[in-house]
């Protein structure tokens, strides 16, 4: 089940935020969105990937913990209820995509935060969006299932299918025992490759299940796990030396997104 975000709570985030000595600064509501991921964290060309980030912004790679070494992400997500502020539906209120986000320092200001520099979504009407880097997915597939373990913890297959005209794809099939995610909040702004000037602040709610993980002790519970991404524009950055070191689900991920 996947649990709201109220007004109210996104109002304490704020304060949080305000209270963790960052300035206020007024923004403005886009949407709300209750969504399911799985995220894999990639190690991809160094060289390959820095032509995708636009002047004043360097990679912000972790030298430890559970994101050590990752240089891009690649999240798909099921965006199960968007909703606007007064909580009613948006138009569409739910979509499927998948994007790439980089890890991030803004040069000129030392802010990290995240760049979108791709993203195949199901919905026409979202490409290429805000952040200008979707395309329209021809193929877009998505499908879950879940069954009662032998462990006694749920088992979970997934399979994620996003295919563009242009040849672009990124795909996985996952089947694993779902574990008990652990919760965590935080505001972190993303910008565009496109347009680094545009900037949109997520502010979020979610729980973490680290599945499988290079450089954290975790127990290890993908059962099954492929993936195939690459083609057109992002087929320099999955030239085979490409390597997963995180496998993450997040069962819940509440977005509050805002515009400065």
């Amino acid at each position: 089940m996947v649990a709201k975000v109220t007004v109210a709570s996104l109002g304490a985030l704020l304060a949080a935020s305000a209270l963790s000595g960052h300035p206020a600064v007024a923004e403005s509501f886009v949407e709300h969105s209750s969504e399911v991921r799985m995220q894999l964290d990639f190690v991809v060309p160094n060289a390959a990937l820095a032509k995708f980030l636009p002047e004043g912004f360097t990679p912000n790679v972790a030298t430890q913990g559970a994101a050590k070494d990752c240089n891009v992400r690649m999240i798909f997500i099921d965006r199960v209820d968007i909703t606007k502020q007064d909580g009613s539906p948006a138009d569409k209120g739910s979509n499927q995509l998948v994007y790439l986000a980089v890890p991030v320092k803004q040069n000129a200001s030392n802010t990290l935060g995240q760049m979108l520099i791709y993203g195949l979504t199901a919905d026409a009407k979202d490409a290429p969006g805000p952040f200008g880097v979707y395309d329209h997915a021809t193929t877009a597939k998505m499908s879950r299932s879940v069954a009662s373990g032998a462990s006694g913890d749920p088992q979970v297959t997934e399979d994620w299918e996003f295919a563009a005209a242009g040849g672009e794809h990124m795909q996985i099939h996952l089947k694993y025992d779902r574990g008990t995610a652990r919760k965590s909040a935080n505001n972190t702004p993303f910008w565009s490759a496109k347009n680094p000037s545009y900037q949109q602040m997520f502010k979020i709610e979610q729980g973490l299940d680290i599945m499988r993980n290079a450089t954290v002790q975790v127990k290890d519970r993908v059962k099954e796990f492929t993936y195939k991404a690459g083609g057109g524009k992002i087929a320099p950055l999955f030239d085979g030396t490409d390597k997963v070191v995180s496998v993450d689900a997040l069962h819940w991920y509440n977005r509050g997104v805002f515009t400065p």
